[in-house]
């Protein structure tokens, strides 16, 4: 007969969302008032966003690739601080299909840091988000990164890469292929046609031909089923 143990299970530490917390407030306090205990309960609500159910691929997973890119690239912005934010919150809000999930995560950051911010910073992050859109060309070396961050998972190797692929359409399950395959194919052309696909010349020195590599596979792949 085995005893029954007096003692109460205990939930596993989670390390690295520790650490995530504590970067964030850090990142909160340098900029925004308030102080850590409001930075730590905007954490947690990011959070619980991110870890929502129909979400596949914009996660927060992908905020963590975001942020691993960034702490590359930081030393070349002009304002790190607001660009962090700006990744912080790009896909606060999401739901496939619509085409105000950038809007809404703008707004959602204003209405969480009202009273706690200067204009100028505010205005700064909120266009940092807007850009990733991807449908207005960006204005300055920071948005062209915030650009190029969020499509850096385009130069990730095949596997990882069609993964990611899985998992964005997994989120548009509610959308038929006969919608959903031609705008992707749609997207990926503009894609293909710039100049350059990233617009910073660290991320072209990174990444430029994995990422191009990639799309042509994917858009010879869509033309071979048919599409476009």
């Amino acid at each position: 007969m085995f005893e029954r143990s007096s003692k109460t299970a205990v939930a596993p530490v989670d390390n690295g969302l520790i650490r995530e917390r504590a970067r964030f407030a850090a990142l909160w306090e340098r900029r925004l008032r308030g102080g850590r205990a409001l930075a730590e309960t905007i954490h947690a609500r990011l959070v619980d966003l991110y870890g929502e159910a129909h979400r596949r691929y914009h996660t927060l997973d992908h905020v963590r690739h975001c942020l691993s890119e960034f702490d590359r690239a930081a030393v070349l912005m002009d304002d790190p601080d607001a660009v962090e934010m700006a990744l912080w919150f790009h896909d606060a809000i999401y739901r496939s299909g619509a085409v105000d999930n950038e809007r809404r995560s703008a707004e959602l950051f204003r209405q969480w840091s009202e009273g706690h911010a200067d204009a100028a910073f505010l205005r700064r992050v909120d266009d940092l988000i807007m850009v990733t859109t991807h449908r207005d060309s960006p204005a300055c070396r920071d948005e062209r990164f915030i650009v190029d961050i969020d499509l850096s998972s385009f130069g990730l190797p095949w596997d990882a890469f069609e993964r990611d692929g899985r998992r964005i359409r997994a989120e548009c399950a509610d959308i038929g292929d006969e919608v959903y395959y031609p705008g992707q194919l749609r997207f990926l052309l503009s894609l293909q046609s710039r100049p350059t696909f990233f617009l910073s010349e660290f991320f072209q020195r990174r990444y430029e031909r994995i990422a191009r590599d990639n799309i042509r596979r994917v858009i010879e792949n869509l033309r071979a089923r048919g599409y476009g």
